[in-house]
């Protein structure tokens, strides 16, 4: 992968579910979202859920620079075929702009899951067939053998719900060309017991999911780590909170670990469809 990917995205992303709505009625209030993330200096958006390519439309009809990724895409729910017809078709309109985020999933929310990495290789040998470059793609790998696909078939690593820890590892597989993108959620709060509740909310959900825990149990975690919504010691480190000063710091972590880039999500208690702009703004503020 050339340089020009992580001269794309920057340093700085946000990572949202809101910004991949498909109620036509938000269209505009999703593009003037995006347009003022692009101004206030996000090289890129990374959209929640398992969203598509046309999830990333409006956002970049309404801009002219910040780079739109999937974040992820399952491959069980969009097939090779789905997704290098919408990837050329948005290319043609849009080169460059939109990176392609795939992953695995999970075998509870997802009847057909079966031998995932098997299947995630099958499904690169089909986008490869079908035309879709492997520098415009990404996967969400956590576990040594994915990050290496990483390596090898894509342009590198969005992983979700990871430490600095990990991302120095990570970065380690990788080598230094590929782009390492981790994903770090942000609770603007100071007061360690309301932030630590805000986190544990989010968090919870993710504990109930082998994919996450497994992780977190292969890079030095426990079991009463992983046990009734989370340990200190795991908010902290899948978190940043605190004073502004706090949240740079441990945001900088992750780039000391090796990371190129880093998407960040605003935790606020609201529900994660909200666009929570003033956070975004407070964010740059004190990311400048």
């Amino acid at each position: 992968m050339s340089s020009t990917l992580k001269e794309t995205v920057g340093r700085y992303g946000i990572w949202s579910v809101g910004l991949r709505s498909e109620d036509p009625s938000r269209r505009g209030e999703l593009a003037e979202a995006t347009a003022e993330l692009e101004q206030l200096g996000y090289g890129a958006v990374w959209l929640g859920g398992s969203s598509a390519a046309r999830n990333a439309v409006p956002l970049i009809e309404a801009t002219s620079r910040i780079a739109v990724g999937t974040s992820i895409q399952s491959i069980w729910q969009y097939s090779a075929a789905e997704s290098a017809a919408s990837f050329a078709e948005l290319e043609q309109a849009h080169p460059g702009r939109f990176l392609l985020g795939l992953g695995v999933a999970h075998a509870k929310n997802t009847a057909e899951y079966r031998r995932p990495y098997s299947a995630l290789v099958a499904h690169l040998d089909a986008l490869d067939t079908a035309g879709v470059p492997a520098g415009r793609r990404l996967l969400a790998a956590l576990g040594p053998r994915t990050i290496e696909l990483a390596r090898d078939r894509a342009a590198g690593s969005i992983p979700y719900l990871v430490t600095p820890e990990h991302t120095a590892q990570s970065r380690e597989l990788l080598g230094e060309t590929p782009l390492l993108a981790p994903e770090l959620k942000v609770v603007l709060e100071t007061d360690p017991t309301r932030a630590r509740a805000l986190a544990r909310e989010t968090l919870s959900p993710y504990l109930a999911l082998p994919n996450y825990t497994a992780n977190f149990l292969r890079n030095g975690f426990t079991e009463s780590d992983i046990a009734d919504g989370g340990s200190d010691r795991l908010v902290d480190a899948v978190f940043a909170w605190g004073e502004e000063s706090q949240i740079r710091a441990r945001i900088d972590a992750f780039l000391t670990a090796g990371a190129d880039h880093v998407a960040l999500q605003i935790v606020d208690g609201n529900a994660r469809e909200d666009l929570p702009r003033e956070s975004w703004r407070r964010l740059a503020s004190l990311l400048a």
